[in-house]
């Protein structure tokens, strides 16, 4: 990924526009579209008995000193062998956050590598790592405290349940991608959600939890689509395709509402339908910071993501080493403008369909034939990637195992 240049982290804020100027300084950091990064969620079990809790002691002894600050306060939080940094979300789930790599097979082998030795420290104290993007065994529960997820919890109690689903129950996979040089910014940022619905259809593994079936493909999404749409809907729409991306973006910051507010002590509690742009407005006792921004923006969870690079969020998380599949998938749809252009022109009529990817999956029949289409053209793509022969061979199998299953689905429109 491109980095951002370093910014005045303090600078107090004062108006909408100096808030849209920082934006725009990091959100789409341009350049040689050469790096890939991916973002591996797990539920984590007990390895005899998948319904029992794991509670943290238990996880911190089998990380050690890879374990997360906000497990081990005291921990050097060191990262894996191959640069992988560990971290666990509310409910326990084990992430992976890689290093960018410029190619797509050094990517797989420093994760795969990092995965083994996550694997293996988990074993130790006879854990194991979920198969699904929701978990199928046990009801929501929560594992870590911290002053964030406390407000957290408490802004999203007031829309339902789902809110408490997705921070304890909920697991993805997240491809980062450059954003681009200057004039491919905003074909990448436009193929990144079209291609979403289908591919969210082609790779969902979340319709079991809490020991039922949901009535979802992806149980995963729908909670997400159930939060709070202004913070988590998509930023961009096909109804609105040729909108500059930055002013997109910035518009969805500034009129998302606080999530929580960063204060001393542990209660973070936002005021309720305060948004970002009111703080700039005067509605809290002191002006935002540009910290405080960069905070917020932390807070707000769209399928795709400016980072300075795009964060694709829609997938569920895969069993086993399928987790390489969309990951190599999504390395070949945007390997050159070509095969970017293909992609949107097949994926552009349904790119506006993720309740119905998420309720229904390739049972969508126009949806299952977007994937079919996606996935084909991938696979005319992946020998592109130079992957070492073996690895190839097991990605493009898996691909052809999903690419069957759409083309079947879409057989019946």
């Amino acid at each position: 990924m491109v980095t951002s240049p370093e910014l005045d982290r303090s600078a107090i804020l004062r108006e909408s526009a100096a808030a849209g100027r920082h934006l725009a300084r990091i959100c789409f950091k341009t350049g040689p579209p050469t790096h890939t990064g991916v973002e591996l969620e797990w539920t984590v079990h007990d390895a005899a008995d998948p319904v029992r809790p794991v509670d943290p002691t238990r996880l911190r002894a089998a990380l050690g000193r890879h374990s997360p600050v906000t497990l081990d306060p005291a921990s050097p939080s060191e990262p894996l062998r191959h640069g992988g940094m560990v971290t666990l979300e509310p409910g326990g789930q084990l992430e992976i956050s890689t290093p960018p790599r410029t190619s797509t097979a050094a990517l797989i082998r420093a994760t795969e590598a990092d995965i083994a030795q996550v694997t293996d420290l988990l074993a130790t104290a006879g854990l194991i790592l979920g198969r699904s993007g929701i978990d199928p065994h046990r009801r929501p529960r929560p594992v870590l405290e911290t002053p964030r997820y406390r407000a957290m919890r408490g802004a999203f109690d007031r829309r339902g349940p789902a809110g408490r689903t997705m921070m304890y129950s909920t697991a993805g996979l997240q491809v980062c991608l450059d954003a681009g040089e200057p004039d491919q910014v905003a074909d990448r940022w436009a193929t990144a959600h079209a291609v979403g619905p289908p591919l969210l259809a082609a790779f969902a593994s979340a319709a079991r939890h809490a020991g039922r079936r949901t009535g979802w493909a992806s149980a995963r999404m729908a909670t997400w689509l159930a939060i709070d749409p202004a913070r988590t809907r998509p930023v961009w729409a096909p109804d609105h395709a040729d909108e500059d991306p930055t002013a997109a973006w910035i518009r969805y910051v500034l009129a998302a509402p606080l999530l929580c507010r960063r204060r001393g002590g542990s209660d973070w509690t936002a005021p309720a339908g305060v948004t970002f742009a009111d703080w700039l407005d005067g509605a809290l006792p002191e002006p935002p910071t540009t910290d405080d921004l960069d905070y917020h923006v932390s807070t707000l969870f769209p399928p795709v993501r400016p980072r300075g690079y795009l964060e694709l969020r829609y997938l569920d998380a895969q069993p086993d080493r399928d987790w390489r599949l969309p990951l190599a998938v999504l390395s070949a749809l945007f390997h050159d403008p070509g095969t970017l252009r293909g992609a949107y022109a097949i994926a552009a009529p349904v790119a506006h369909r993720w309740s119905a990817a998420a309720r229904h999956g390739l049972a969508d029949p126009a949806l299952a034939a977007a994937a079919a289409a996606l996935l084909d053209l991938a696979l005319t793509t992946l020998p592109r990637l130079d992957l070492p022969a073996g690895t190839h061979d097991d990605i493009e199998r898996g691909v052809r195992g999903r690419l069957a299953a759409a083309a079947q689905r879409g057989d019946d429109r």
